[in-house]
């Protein structure tokens, strides 16, 4: 099959103004194109585990996405998030996705925070696609989230480094890691001891309320719909706490957030009040789990900065820690 082709949604061979596009964060390993059919402009990604090491580092040989859009989960989200997404299929051992081109309603691509309505506005789309999906179970084979917490572990990323074009970012967790035992001992040794020992935290994040997981909520997967619903680049897809998704997005979009993160924090438990989840019954026991979870994964980059960033982290991780004690023993 020709990849200038898709099933189903045969646009490519009628484009015209085809460009690639280099998205200043893009997933290493990823190629994009921008082209026009007619007066319509849409926007295709190719991504193959060959070529991209998130695939390989989550695991994900048999495109998840492409399960997801199968079982019609992109059409039921419609409701609360713009994805884009007209059709997803294999061609030549790719997952080629097709979308309507939204690069317009993107968060802009620029240093320094966005304005607090803004903010506020993808707060209550985080808890709106949560909402939707209150209680969903992973029957899919989406990616377990035991694995999320290990994505750049020492460990997980070691054989990505001995090749021969080893991504950038990986380069910088394996330096950052080396600064963390320097600058925060304690954070450090937390860290390790989530990756060693995942499944520990991830039995008792089972034990919270789930919701199906975007996974990669940060500002170039975003954006504004004049309707107001949020504009969402789907990723690292499973079923998990939706604390997750709002911890790795305090983690990613530090320099983006017009507030300090324990207001962030509060505007999102607000948000979900709004939809009906009641967070007061669960909410602080899967938020402090769930930070000590994003400092196995992120701790190498706040080591990167220092700073109060590394300092508020380590101290939530080390609550997380000390509950974990409490509810898996031996963990570490």
């Amino acid at each position: 099959m020709s990849t200038d082709t898709l099933p189903g949604v045969n646009l490519l061979a009628g484009a015209t103004g085809r460009e690639p596009v280099h998205p200043g964060d893009a997933r290493f390993g990823a190629t994009f194109e921008r082209f026009r059919v007619g007066a319509a402009r849409y926007f295709v990604k190719r991504v193959s585990p060959e070529r991209d090491w998130i695939l390989r580092a989550t695991g994900d040989r048999d495109f998840r996405m492409l399960k997801v859009w199968r079982a019609g989960l992109m059409h039921r989200a419609s409701r609360v998030v713009e994805h884009a997404v007209l059709d997803v299929e294999l061609a030549d051992g790719e997952l080629v996705v097709l979308m309507r081109d939204v690069g317009e309603l993107l968060v802009p691509d620029r240093d320094g925070p966005i304005d607090l309505d803004g903010h506020q506005a993808l707060l209550s789309g985080m808890a709106a696609f949560a909402a939707e999906f209150w209680g969903w179970h992973d029957d899919l084979g989406l990616t377990p989230l035991a694995d999320r917490f290990g994505v750049f572990a020492p460990a997980n990323i070691a054989d990505e480094l001995t090749r021969p074009d080893p991504s950038p970012v990986l380069q910088a967790a394996d330096t950052g890691w080396g600064l963390l035992a320097e600058r925060s001992p304690d954070l450090a040794g937390v860290a390790r001891a989530a990756q060693a020992r995942p499944g520990a935290l991830a039995a008792a994040l089972d034990r919270s309320l789930r919701t199906f997981l975007h996974g990669d909520w940060k500002m170039s997967n975003l954006g504004w719909c004049p309707d107001g619903r949020t504009v969402l680049d789907w990723s690292f897809l499973g079923a998990g706490p939706v604390c997750w998704e709002l911890g790795w997005s305090l983690a990613l979009n530090r320099t983006r957030l017009p507030e300090p993160t324990e207001e962030a924090i509060a505007a999102f438990r607000a948000a979900l009040h709004r939809r009906g989840l009641d967070p007061d019954a669960w909410f602080d026991r899967q938020l402090t789990l769930c930070l000590l979870a994003i400092a196995a994964t992120f701790g190498w980059e706040k080591a990167l900065g220092g700073g109060t960033e590394l300092e508020w982290l380590t101290r939530r991780a080390q609550v997380g820690a000390a509950l974990l004690d409490r509810e898996e023993p031996g963990w570490r």
